[in-house]
């Protein structure tokens, strides 16, 4: 039979925020792999996996996560996790990756699946969505996403402040991921754009840590990596008129 490897989004943060179907792929699976960075510590994929499989199935492999400079060592780091993850499948036949959010946005799996599909020939690819940080955060906050006819844009700010204020300067609402090191810039690339006041910002969404904060009160400290930011539409006020 096949290998199967099956990325299972866990959500940002929330255990309560995993799917019924997530859970059922989680524990289906022989093993659960979930990503951590070479410093070691738990990251959130972990401690959300761990409320709903024992710990003994779970297995740590190790990502270059954090590495944003020095392109070898992170590409070393990959080999190394594919090659890992492909001996368990050979081992296991079944094996789940847990990623936070979806797997299929902006998400470690992606990856993970093309150097598998080159490792281990034959092997299916499934996926599981997982609720998102911009769905957690628009829930908490209040900030409603999208009404009638208008459009989303997701900007990770890891690909520039110049690509959010972009988006910013066009229609619809603007998420911004990842933006936390450039904090300074986004509150600026917001207030350039006129877009501050109802913008809204939130990071460890559904845990102790938690922060939800109005985006007009960033004073360029900088925030948690894994910050997320909604602003929203231009809107009227009016209802229904976009249906």
């Amino acid at each position: 039979m096949s290998s199967r490897l099956v990325g299972v989004g866990v959500g940002p943060g929330d255990p309560e925020l995993v799917t019924v179907k997530g859970v059922n792929a989680l524990r289906a699976a022989e093993v659960v792999v979930v990503p951590v960075m070479d410093t070691g510590e738990r990251g959130r994929a972990e401690a959300t996996v761990l409320h709903y499989v024992p710990e003994e199935k779970v297995v740590r492999v190790v990502f270059a996560l954090n590495e944003r400079s020095d392109r070898v060592r992170r590409e070393a780091a990959w080999d190394a996790a594919g090659d890992r993850v492909a001996r368990l499948l050979e081992a296991h036949g079944s094996v789940a990756f847990a990623t936070i959010g979806d797997p299929n946005v902006y998400s470690t799996f992606t990856y993970l699946a093309q150097t598998i599909g080159e490792l281990v020939p034959g092997v299916v690819v499934e996926t599981v969505p997982g609720i998102t940080a911009m769905q957690d955060l628009a829930a908490r906050s209040g900030a409603v996403l999208t009404e009638g006819t208008e459009p989303l844009t997701l900007v990770p700010v890891t690909a520039g402040a110049a690509v959010l204020k972009d988006a910013l300067n066009g229609p619809g609402t603007v998420v911004a991921y990842k933006f936390g090191r450039q904090a300074q810039e986004v509150a600026e690339a917001l207030r350039e754009t006129g877009r501050i006041d109802d913008a809204v910002w939130g990071s460890a969404l559904g845990l102790s840590e938690e922060s939800i904060r109005p985006a007009a009160e960033l004073d360029g400290e900088p925030l948690p990596y894994l910050s997320t930011l909604i602003a929203p539409a231009r809107r009227d006020g009016g209802r229904g008129g976009k249906l």
